[in-house]
């Protein structure tokens, strides 16, 4: 597997891995959303319809935002001596990626003000999603989830500034794309696996395994930035 392939395998078990947040932050939504679907569509195939359109607008926003940020780190490499650039949005990366896997095991909630930061933003945004509740088919279930995206979140936040140093928009949204799909199982699946994934990200040992995985890729990629000549 090349650097890229390695680099979006990462991002998918970061979102895999980070299912306990994804539980405590947006479980409540996953639910209220679903209690507000006409009865006979909240469960089988069709709830599962509706799930998946709210979770694939989720991921078109992180997506998006992965592009907007990728186009940004590089730009910024544009401006500055690129060797340089290069070195320090590396160095920028594997700092998150640390204080990610920190949050995820447990250790250190100080991803939890860069949520509280964002919910200034998010204050703006929210009010647009009232407008396509409450839902009754699934492109509105689409546009909702898109909105729902924009939702401030430490995780997503350490994920995007990792996808600044990716190297290009196309490279950014890539991560943020492999990123959104780990989160796929923890919100969408029903019954039992969902059950039985519920029960096992909740795990202390799973955590601070999960997070320990992380940090120790922040380690690496803080070697990386080490180790870059100019």
């Amino acid at each position: 597997m090349n650097e890229a392939g390695l680099g979006y395998a990462a991002a998918f078990l970061v979102g895999l891995l980070g299912g306990v947040h994804c539980a405590g932050m947006c479980g409540g939504i996953v639910g209220a959303l679903t209690l507000g679907l006409p009865e006979d569509r909240r469960s089988g195939w069709r709830g599962t319809v509706f799930q998946l359109a709210y979770s694939l607008g989720r991921i078109a926003s992180y997506t998006l935002a992965g592009a907007l940020v990728g186009m940004l780190g590089m730009l910024l490499a544009a401006w500055l001596p690129v060797a340089a650039a290069q070195q320090a949005l590396l160095a920028l990366a594997g700092l998150f990626m640390v204080a990610l896997g920190l949050y995820l095991a447990g250790w250190w909630e100080g991803l939890a003000r860069v949520e509280r930061l964002g919910g200034h933003l998010w204050r703006r945004i929210e009010p647009l999603g009232r407008r396509f509740m409450p839902v009754r088919t699934p492109a509105q279930a689409l546009v909702l989830g898109a909105v729902w995206g924009w939702l401030p979140c430490g995780l997503v936040y350490s994920v995007l500034i990792w996808a600044m140093s990716s190297g290009g928009a196309l490279q950014g949204a890539g991560l943020m794309l492999a990123f959104g799909l780990g989160t796929l199982p923890n919100l969408v699946l029903m019954g039992l696996l969902a059950g039985w994934l519920t029960r096992f990200v909740r795990h202390t040992a799973v955590r601070r395994a999960a997070g320990a995985l992380v940090v120790a890729f922040g380690v690496y990629t803080l070697w990386q930035a080490a180790g870059m000549t100019f």
